[in-house]
């Protein structure tokens, strides 16, 4: 049985878990009893960035719960790396972030992980490795609170090919970036793709 569950809504983080976690930041404690998400996340609205914590024996049947009462879409994305060691980021909204996108009706989550990958990229996946990890993240649309849960896998090009940014998805730029490098652009990230990052021991 799962731990902990982390679920993103905007600049905001809600920890589902057994045991407060390891934090620099300042968390938030809510009831467990009574808790419902959607008045939750209404709430949210007039909030800066912030940590909240349901501290709980069951996560598990808490999340599941959570779930219900959500539209669930399945999206999937890729951590990739060049022959140089190099990872591909791309340049959309005005942030850097993974290439990522919704997985097809009928469609496998790691199939979809690939097609989104060569589209959003103009690259060809040579190899597509294990699974990285699992990323919730909330949003609202035409009035429908979504939970968007995406599946990170690991990912290898032959070579450095030469990228093309899916400009017609609003991504401006697709860069290959050296772990060095990987700092500078998780200042203008999201909190969920500086986890996948962290996942995989790359900050």
């Amino acid at each position: 049985m799962a731990q902990k569950y982390r679920i993103y809504i905007n600049d905001n983080t809600l920890f589902i878990t057994r045991e407060i976690p390891l934090q620099v930041e300042k968390i938030q404690q809510i009831e467990v009893e009574g808790f419902g998400f959607e008045n939750f996340y209404k709430n949210l609205k007039s909030s800066k960035k912030k940590n909240y914590l349901l501290l709980c024996k069951n996560p598990e049947g808490v999340f599941k719960k959570i779930k219900k009462e959500l539209t669930v879409i399945k999206a999937a994305g890729g951590l990739v790396t060049n022959a140089k060691n190099e990872f591909l980021f791309i340049f959309r909204n005005k942030k850097w972030d993974l290439p990522k996108g919704k997985v097809d009706k009928g469609e496998k989550v790691k199939d979809a992980a690939v097609r989104e990958v060569e589209e959003e990229c103009g690259v060809k996946i040579d190899k597509r490795g294990d699974r990285v990890c699992k990323t919730y993240h909330v949003y609202e649309m035409n009035n429908e609170v979504i939970l968007k849960r995406t599946s990170w896998y690991h990912m290898t090009v032959k070579g450095s090919p030469k990228l093309i940014p899916q400009t017609e998805e609003g991504i401006t730029e697709a860069a290959w970036v050296a772990p060095h490098e990987i700092k500078a652009k998780i200042k203008n990230t999201y909190p969920l793709i500086t986890d996948v990052l962290k996942s995989e021991q790359l900050l």
